[in-house]
C-alpha cells in the first residue's frame, strides 16, 4: 500500500515527493540472467541474479570484464569506490562519470588509466525530463533493435583492513543526442551505449581506441515515452514500471 502526505488540501504520494532530482541515468533495467549470457557469451559466469526494473546505487550489478584474458561475468556494487579511499561512503557516490572527465575525475582516474574497464547488461534505463510545470517526468529509455545491450562502465577494487573486498563500478556518460536531449534536458547526458563490435575494443583495446567507442547512440534506434513516477522509489521493483503513464 502506497502511504500519501497531505499538504492543505493536497494529497501527495510519498514516491512523488520524497524525489526532487535524478542525475543521469540512476535507474536502470536488467534482463534475465540467460538473455544476458546469451548477448556477451562471458567464458566465466561468476554472477547471480534475475531480471530487474528498478536497479538503483548502491545495489549489486551484473558486469563483463576480462580477467586473465578470459571474460568473466560478476556482480559489482554500482557506485565507484576507489582503491585507495580509507572506508567506503555511507551514501553512494561515483555513479557516473563524463567520458571528458576519465583521466582527471579523482576516484575515477585511477580506474580508467589501470584499464579497469567493464559492461553493465541492461535491457534498458530512465531519464528524467524537466517539464515546463517544473515537475521531473521520469521516461524509460530502450534500444528498437535490441532487447539487451551494454553501458560502458568502469571499475575499481576496495580492500579493508579487515580484507573486507568490495568491487564497485561507475557508469561512464556522453552528450546526449537528439532525443536524449529533449528528455534529459537539465544536464543533456546520456550512458554510453556500446554498439556490438565495441565491446571488445572497450574491454580490451588502448586508452585512445577504447575512449573511440564511447560516443552518442543513435537517436533513431532509441525508443523513450514516460512512465509512473512509482520509479522513483526504489523499493517498486515491478514490470509495471516501465509500462507507458499515458
Amino acid at each position: 500500500m502506497t502511504h500519501r502526505r497531505t499538504s492543505g488540501s493536497v494529497t501527495t504520494p510519498v514516491w512523488r515527493s520524497r524525489y526532487t532530482f535524478a542525475p543521469m541515468c540512476d535507474r536502470f533495467t536488467v534482463p534475465d540472467r540467460v538473455i544476458a549470457e546469451r548477448e556477451f557469451m562471458p567464458k566465466h559466469s561468476w554472477w547471480n541474479f534475475t531480471a530487474k526494473f528498478n536497479v538503483a546505487p548502491p545495489q549489486y550489478v551484473p558486469a563483463i570484464r576480462q580477467h586473465a584474458g578470459e571474460s568473466e561475468g560478476v556482480m559489482m556494487r554500482w557506485g565507484l569506490i576507489p582503491s585507495w579511499t580509507l572506508q567506503p561512503p555511507v551514501s553512494p557516490q561515483n555513479v557516473s562519470v563524463e567520458r571528458s572527465e576519465l583521466e582527471q575525475h579523482i576516484a575515477c582516474k585511477g580506474a580508467w588509466l589501470g584499464s579497469q574497464r567493464c559492461i553493465l547488461p541492461v535491457s534498458g534505463f530512465y531519464a528524467w525530463q524537466l517539464t515546463a510545470e517544473k515537475y521531473r517526468q521520469p521516461h524509460f529509455v530502450r534500444l528498437i533493435d535490441r532487447s539487451v545491450f551494454g553501458l560502458a562502465a568502469i571499475w575499481d577494487r576496495w580492500v579493508g583492513e579487515d580484507d573486507d573486498v568490495i568491487e564497485s563500478c561507475c557508469l561512464v556518460s556522453v552528450s546526449a543526442n537528439k532525443l536524449m536531449a529533449e528528455i534529459a534536458n537539465t544536464d543533456r547526458r546520456m550512458p554510453a551505449i556500446l554498439r556490438r563490435n565495441d565491446y571488445r575494443r572497450w574491454l580490451l583495446g588502448a586508452p585512445e581506441a577504447a575512449k573511440a567507442a564511447l560516443r552518442p547512440y543513435e537517436a533513431r534506434r532509441m525508443q523513450a515515452y514516460p512512465v509512473s513516477p512509482r520509479i522513483n522509489c526504489a523499493t517498486y521493483d515491478d514490470h509495471g514500471l516501465i509500462q507507458p503513464s499515458r
